[in-house]
């Protein structure tokens, strides 16, 4: 897949910090079978890779990495499975490292010049990032008019009820939620019903 297929796949992408309190395949099931199948376990925790190689045995599920900072980081999401690579920031090395990797590559960019230098390595799909607290949608807005081609997965203080506004502009693929799985929830049915909600979510 492309790192435009994966954005284009269902408009939120469940953005996860795993402790171990929920058994990774049935979260990965729960989702999948909700209308979410790209799901990004972010490496914050010690248990992020396991849970991340677990849940790439659940069929139709997209599994990527974020928060990955560095090539050691890179090397290790990817031999655990990731389809799918987010950074919260865009350097030289990882750059350079994601796309020589071949896998999807979703840097983070907050100015106009992360976009220019992400344009400058062949890059035209960024997470922005943190979008809430970078400025929010006037922000996305002015820096979304300079660059025609760019397209968007903002992430950051997104919640359930502002997600529609962020959708509806063009330049918005999809969005990251960190509310469809809150950290130590363990109620998979609450998960399931925040998870089809935010899969019917329209711009």
């Amino acid at each position: 897949m492309s790192i435009d297929e994966v954005m284009r796949s269902a408009p939120v992408i469940p953005v996860l910090v795993l402790d171990g309190s929920l058994d990774p395949v049935a979260l990965a099931e729960t989702l999948v079978e909700a209308g979410l199948p790209v799901i990004e376990v972010t490496l914050r925790t010690p248990s992020a890779l396991a849970a991340m190689r677990a849940m790439t045995s659940v069929s139709g599920a997209i599994v990527g990495a974020g928060t990955v900072l560095n090539e050691q980081m890179l090397g290790e999401a990817i031999d655990s499975g990731a389809k799918f690579i987010v950074s919260p920031g865009l350097t030289e090395h990882l750059g350079k490292a994601a796309i020589a990797s071949g896998v999807p590559f979703l840097p983070g960019v907050a100015t106009a010049g992360d976009i220019m230098r992400g344009l400058d390595m062949g890059l035209s799909r960024f997470k922005f990032f943190p979008a809430e607290a970078a400025g929010g949608l006037p922000t996305l807005k002015a820096l979304a008019a300079p660059f025609g081609e760019v397209r968007f997965c903002p992430t950051g203080g997104i919640r359930e009820d502002t997600a529609p506004e962020w959708l509806a502009h063009p330049a918005v693929l999809c969005v990251g939620g960190s509310w469809v799985v809150k950290p130590g929830e363990t109620d998979l049915a609450a998960i399931g019903e925040r998870a089809r909600q935010a899969a019917e979510l329209k711009g």
